[in-house]
């Protein structure tokens, strides 16, 4: 009895917000899965979420990874390939079991297969939709239950390819653009259940996407020795790296900004330089033109003015 007696006049004595923080902390940190985590934007993604307070699940393949990741302050590796629906469940049952509900999603893995669609292969094609497309569908489609419990949010990282279409990286660009349409799909099939849900859009960040595009290549033993394409490809291969020279901290911060602001944006382009942004923008302002170009319900340049300045109001408010 004296023990105890003793014990609660310590704690009587402890600062009022350190005996709430103890208190509140474990059921107030809000979790979150990154898929894709173990390098890349996605380690980046979960080192600044760790660091900002959130508890992250790190999605990654090898047991090395994700040894590495539970190493980390506020992190847990979780096994996690999302083209294994075993492996999917098998997450869901653990993130569910810790008991911390979930709050955000991220679905991160990426790859990139490059090469022009008519030397594609299917085996190619099928393995860039698989991880870029169907994983974020099937990531999505197991955890809804525990972020629709916690009206939390989910964010799939995108690319500007999504809206750029450029040679060489056709199904690249197919995969991105049609994360574009699932988001815009899935954020309004979710507003009943108050969830946000959002793409971001980065550019040429340093990722770890291009050598594990490289080592599949050489694991299939490709060469682009007799195609059509063969000195594009190869000035393609050898300029991807010089391409991504800065690090993808802003890319994690519109991620933080998604899972902190009252008011989300829908799309969340992040380029490391204004080139990057005017070319997209362009392409979609093209695209809208080509839309309305020659019709029997094209709309004259006043009308498109009109629209635009309509659009814009929105997004102001």
């Amino acid at each position: 009895m004296k023990a105890i007696f003793l014990a609660l006049i310590g704690a009587l004595s402890m600062p009022c917000a350190t005996l709430l923080a103890q208190e509140i902390a474990p059921s107030t940190q809000k979790a979150v899965l990154i898929t894709g985590a173990s390098t890349g934007i996605g380690r980046n993604m979960a080192e600044t979420l760790a660091a900002e307070g959130f508890f992250v699940y790190a999605g990654a393949r090898k047991q090395a990874d994700i040894d590495a990741l539970t190493a980390i302050d506020n992190i847990m590796g979780v096994r996690l390939d999302v083209t294994v629906q075993e492996e999917i469940d098998a997450a869901v049952a653990t993130i569910s079991a810790e008991g911390r509900g979930l709050f955000g999603l991220v679905n991160n893995a990426g790859v990139a297969v490059v090469g022009p669609l008519i030397e594609t292969d299917e085996d190619d094609m099928q393995f860039q939709m698989d991880v870029n497309l169907f994983g974020p569908y099937r990531v999505t489609k197991a955890f809804a239950p525990l972020i629709i419990a916690s009206k939390g949010r989910i964010a799939t990282t995108g690319s500007i390819s999504g809206i750029l279409s450029g040679p060489l990286l056709g199904a690249y660009s197919m995969s991105k653009h049609g994360v574009e349409a699932f988001t815009d799909a899935l954020a309004v099939e979710m507003q009943k259940f108050e969830v946000h849900v959002s793409v971001i859009e980065p550019g040429n960040y340093v990722s770890a996407i291009v050598g594990t595009l490289k080592r599949r290549i050489e694991a299939r033993e490709q060469s682009t020795e007799g195609s059509l394409y063969e000195e594009e490809m190869n000035r393609m291969l050898t300029g991807m790296e010089s391409n991504y020279d800065k690090g993808p901290d802003e890319v994690s911060a519109a991620l933080l900004e998604f899972l902190t602001d009252a008011n989300p944006k829908r799309r969340y382009m992040v380029v490391p330089e204004q080139r990057q942004a005017e070319v997209t923008i362009r392409k979609a302002i093209s695209e809208l033109v080509q839309l309305n170009e020659r019709h029997e319900y094209s709309y004259d340049r006043d009308e498109l003015i009109r629209l635009l300045d309509e659009a814009l109001a929105i997004s102001d408010d």
